[in-house]
């Protein structure tokens, strides 16, 4: 083989490599069982009225043993609360401002709070809709699931959509201060542009949202 020929072929190898490998993670992109891990021992070193802090040792699924410290929750509900009666295409968003101690700062966020134990997540989203807004909403419907911290935090956010908004009276916890303001969706997705909202759960609400609801006008 020619010196010129060895050369080509040396670099091709590697570019079948590749795709191969890509092809190989695509599909395994998908997965058909949930894997777990074995769980040796689990210590609670903290418990609080929100949530627990466990020191476990596992096996995780590919074999590696370890210690992990997770944050064990209720999990919570998230409401992307709209009023879309005067325009479908930028309907008003329910939104809340208030001062979060762990973050240092006032944030803008959407309707959110805790699913009890052995609460329905969707009776949970109503409950919490109603306390911190006083709004009832007629047509509701799941939007996404997601880990905020999945690293050590066990938290599972679910994210709902709340259309056909009645208002009512408001019941919020004793530590909860609440300024309600209603924000045309255009207007809120300014605000993420500009770096003016730092609230995870609604960076994912109303971003996913807004890129389905602009998916869905194309068709």
């Amino acid at each position: 083989m020619a010196k010129k020929e060895k050369v080509a072929a040396a670099k091709a190898k590697p570019q079948k490599k590749a795709k191969k490998s890509l092809a190989k993670a695509k599909k395994s992109a998908t997965p058909v069982v949930a894997e777990r891990a074995t769980v040796l021992s689990s210590e609670v070193v903290f418990t609080g009225p929100l949530f627990r802090v466990l020191h476990d040792k596992i096996i995780e699924p590919d074999g590696f043993e370890t210690e992990r410290d997770v944050i064990r929750h209720n999990g919570s509900v998230v409401i992307l609360a709209l009023d879309n009666s005067k325009n479908k295409k930028n309907p008003w968003v329910v939104m809340e401002r208030q001062y979060r101690h762990a973050a240092n700062q006032f944030l803008w966020e959407l309707p959110a709070g805790k699913i009890e134990a052995g609460e329905d997540p969707l009776e949970a989203a109503k409950r919490e809709l109603a306390e911190e807004t006083g709004y009832r909403a007629k047509k509701w419907k799941p939007l996404v699931e997601y880990y905020a911290s999945p690293g050590f935090l066990g938290e599972a956010f679910k994210v709902f959509v709340a259309e056909g908004l009645a208002p009512g009276d408001t019941a919020p916890d004793e530590d909860e201060r609440i300024e309600l303001r209603l924000v045309k969706l255009s207007e809120v997705l300014e605000m993420i542009e500009k770096g003016a909202i730092h609230d995870g759960k609604t960076l994912s609400g109303v971003l996913l949202y807004d890129r389905l609801k602009r998916k869905k006008g194309k068709k």
